[in-house]
C-alpha cells in the first residue's frame, strides 16, 4: 500500500501524507458528532489536580464514531507496513481537535513547536518528567484543508533526526530540564490535505497546531499510535528512533541492496 518513495520520505522528513485513506462515510459521521459536541455539549474534561484545563469533545475520546476513523479504515494496515505486522496496539483513544479562528484583524503568528511527553507542571505532567509513550502521530482532517495558516498540523521536517543526534551526544536526560533549544534543519511546514487523507508523523517530530487565520474551524482527529514494545523501549527510543520501525529499516536495506546491485 505504501511505496518505497513514501517510506523513504518518512525516514528523511519524519512525516508522510497518504491520500484517501479514510472513507467519506466515516468522515461525515465523525464530523457530525464533533459539531454536535461543540454546539450542544461544550467544554469538559477538566483535571484541576493535574492543571489540565477543559477542552472540546472530551466525551468523544473513546467514542466508536471517532475510533472508527482508524479501526474501520486502512490506517492500522498502513501503520503495520511501517511498524511491523501485529505490532500496533489496538486504538482505544483518539482526540478530536477543533482549532478555532483567530480574532478578526489579528495576523497569524509564526508557529511555535514542541515535542510531546515533556512535563511543564501545567500540561498534566510534573516538571522534570518526560516519557514519549507512543510511536507515531496519525492525523485525519475531517474537512478539506487546502490553504496554510488555517490551523494546519504543522511539522518541522528532519527535526526527528536532529533531536536523535542531539540526544546521542548529550543524553536524553537533558529533557528533565525541558525541551532543548537546538537548531532545526528546516522551517515549519503547514500540512495541507483533503478530508480522509492520513498524515503520519514520527514521535520525535517537532510539531504544533498552526495558527488559524481562516474563517473556518479546523476539524481534525489525532491518534497516537503505539508499538506493542513502546513501554519496554521507553527512553531508548530517544537515541534509537527506528527501533520500532522494522518496515522502514527493511525499506532502507532493500534500497541499499538495489543500489549496490546497480
Amino acid at each position: 500500500m505504501l511505496t518505497l518513495a513514501q517510506k523513504r520520505q518518512f525516514f528523511e522528513e519524519g512525516y508522510v501524507k497518504i491520500p484517501g485513506v479514510v472513507p467519506k462515510v466515516l468522515i461525515n459521521e465523525a464530523l457530525r458528532a464533533v459539531n454536535y459536541s461543540i454546539g450542544e455539549v461544550g467544554l469538559g474534561g477538566e483535571d484541576m489536580e493535574n492543571n489540565r484545563s477543559a477542552f472540546f469533545c472530551a466525551e468523544l475520546l473513546r467514542a466508536p464514531v471517532i475510533l472508527d476513523l482508524f479501526n474501520k479504515s486502512p490506517v492500522i494496515e498502513i501503520a503495520e507496513e511501517l511498524m511491523g505486522e501485529g505490532n500496533v496496539v489496538p486504538i482505544a483513544q483518539a482526540k478530536p481537535y477543533p482549532r478555532f479562528p483567530l480574532p478578526l484583524g489579528e495576523d497569524a503568528p509564526e508557529p511555535r513547536g514542541h515535542i510531546d511527553g515533556i512535563g511543564s507542571g501545567t500540561n498534566g505532567m510534573p516538571k522534570g518528567y518526560y516519557n514519549r509513550g507512543f510511536t507515531a502521530f496519525a492525523v485525519v482532517y475531517l474537512e478539506d484543508l487546502l490553504e496554510t495558516n488555517a490551523g494546519n498540523f504543522t511539522v518541522w521536517p528532519k527535526s526527528h533526526r536532529a533531536f536523535e543526534a542531539y540526544f546521542k551526544a548529550n543524553g536524553h536526560e537533558v529533557l528533565a530540564n525541558g525541551r532543548p533549544d537546538i537548531p532545526l534543519p528546516e522551517g515549519p511546514v503547514m500540512v495541507t490535505a483533503e478530508a480522509g487523507d492520513l498524515i503520519l508523523a514520527h514521535y520525535l517530530m517537532f510539531h504544533t497546531g498552526g495558527p488559524n487565520a481562516s474563517p473556518n474551524v479546523r476539524q481534525a482527529v489525532i491518534c497516537r499510535l503505539r508499538h506493542k514494545e513502546v513501554e519496554g523501549n521507553e527512553k531508548a527510543g530517544y537515541t534509537d528512533i527506528w527501533r520500532e520501525w522494522p518496515g522502514i529499516r527493511e525499506a532502507l536495506e532493500s534500497q541499499t541492496e538495489e543500489a549496490l546491485a546497480n
